[in-house]
């Protein structure tokens, strides 16, 4: 894909370097779920290049879902800020087996949001699998946080699922975007 776009950087994480790492990520998976079927749910939109290549990866059974969630912030006085579902589970998990999948793990806030949602419908288990990890911006300590790709830094990125004004989510590599001039 030629990219037309001079804020767009160099390869900060190569294709195969990200898919060898989610296809260890999968055989971990299927060893802690050998003999279960996980559900996989999946934070959209931008998990769905991880999602995909990860139940690619995971050789035992398993179901996939979704959620959508949005964070909001209140306007006047009196309104917080806050997150909330546009979409919710397909799936009953009661007694299953969950694993979230997103792309990444920033303050923990939404993620924290989400786990707390999912445990109200008793789950046997509720594990997270992130691709891209900052646990240095963790304002939540308690995250069942199993699988993780890679720590990253504080930077701008895109592809892999990261975007840039809408656009590039589906680039192979994960890029740096570079500062305004």
């Amino acid at each position: 894909m030629a990219i037309d776009d001079d804020r767009i950087g160099q390869v900060f994480l190569a294709a195969d370097e990200i898919g060898a790492r989610i296809r260890e990520l999968g055989a971990e998976l299927a060893c802690d779920y050998d003999g279960a079927e996980p559900v996989l749910v999946g934070t959209l939109k931008a998990c769905m290049p991880f999602i995909c290549d990860l139940s690619r990866a995971v050789p035992v059974h398993h179901a996939l879902d979704f959620v959508e969630l949005v964070q909001y912030s209140g306007h006047g006085e009196g309104q917080s800020e806050g997150v909330r579902f546009l979409k919710d589970l397909d799936a009953e998990i009661t007694g299953r087996d969950v694993v979230i999948v997103d792309e990444v793990i920033d303050t923990g806030l939404t993620m924290n949001y989400l786990v707390r949602s999912l445990q109200l419908h008793r789950p046997r288990t509720l594990q997270v699998a992130t691709l891209f990890d900052r646990p240095y911006r963790r304002l939540v300590d308690d995250l069942p946080v199993r699988y993780t790709g890679f720590t990253i830094p504080d930077e701008f990125f895109v592809g892999f699922g990261f975007d840039l004004d809408g656009r590039y989510r589906n680039l192979p590599d994960l890029r740096l975007v570079r500062a305004a001039a």
